[in-house]
């Protein structure tokens, strides 16, 4: 408790006394989400050739596995995946991929303002470009009192429960493999019924997860990755679980600016507008890929042997 209330006093201090300059500052978070329970499916299927799977598994951890800067001030700032050549995506799966790629926490700038506790993040999706405006997450943060050093910076720890989007493949899970009520399920099948199925018809979405945050008072800035805020620093470190953030650079006032204001490309729309739209999408594929062949990555069935 000693430690919570020194790292507020602490955060204050360094607040107000940023109140005269104009302050500035930027991160860099490597975004990593395991992918091991999918990989322990596409193992198991007998469908998959060895190079199949390798291919998949590449492209998986390249969707899951990015770099983004954050770009902050007193009271907003700019999270932007950073910039890459990549090459085109080859083969039939491409489509899929893209579609994945887009649900995978990356693309468009996602601007906070956490004075006015709302947020704007420009996507693009299918050919469209849309502009989200919402307000930024209540998160009930739980300062746990206990202490880490990343990066050089002093690190306080505080976990949330917050609502899983329904819409962030990251937060997919494979469904468990229950052989026997397969093999029942399969018995009670007609004949031609026997087809590969789309594998989002065999993962799971949890409705809520805890998230650990690590913030530090030395930086004082309740920003954060994505749209994490609200903590009396800023957050070097956010894992839920499964997807791991963590800062791996800090840049106090550097000596280039960034500008950091909301972009006003897109239709606008709220967030929950924007998921309903993925949502549609996503039944639309699943239908589209349902009874497919098992050589592209929408169509590939995640389950086990039969």
């Amino acid at each position: 408790m000693n430690k919570i209330i020194f790292a507020l006093v602490f955060w204050l201090t360094s607040y107000f006394g940023l109140q005269a300059q104009e302050f500035q500052g930027m991160a860099v978070y490597q975004s990593k989400t395991s992918t091991e329970d999918m990989k322990m499916r596409l193992s198991g299927n007998k469908d998959l050739t060895p190079e199949m799977q390798k291919t998949i598994e590449e492209r998986m951890k390249k969707m899951f596995e990015k770099t983004f800067i954050l770009n902050f001030n007193k009271t907003a700032s700019i999270y932007k995946e950073e910039e890459k050549l990549d090459a085109p995506t080859q083969g039939g799966s491409g489509g899929g991929m893209r579609f994945m790629a887009s649900m995978a926490g990356g693309g468009g700038t996602y601007y906070k303002n956490v004075k006015e506790k709302a947020y704007t993040v420009d996507k693009e999706f299918m050919g469209k470009e849309f502009l989200i405006k919402d307000s930024l997450p209540n998160l009930k943060w739980k300062m746990e009192g206990e202490t880490r050093v990343i990066g050089g910076y002093n690190c306080f720890k505080a976990t949330a429960v917050r609502q899983v989007s329904k819409t962030d493949f990251r937060n997919f899970r494979p469904k468990p493999d229950d052989k026997d009520a397969k093999k029942s399920t399969d018995a009670a099948k007609p004949a031609d019924a026997d087809k590969k199925t789309n594998f989002m018809d065999e993962m799971n979405i949890p409705k809520e997860q805890v998230v650990t945050a690590w913030y530090t008072p030395e930086v004082p800035v309740n920003q954060g990755p994505e749209n994490y805020w609200g903590l009396p620093g800023l957050i070097l470190e956010i894992n839920d679980g499964k997807t791991v953030i963590l800062c791996s650079k800090v840049v106090l006032n550097p000596k280039e600016k960034a500008d950091i204001k909301a972009s006003t490309k897109g239709k606008v729309v709220t967030q929950a507008e924007y998921d309903d739209i993925m949502i549609k999408k996503m039944e639309e594929f699943r239908e589209m890929n349902r009874g497919r062949g098992g050589n592209g990555t929408m169509q590939i069935r995640m389950g086990g042997p039969n």
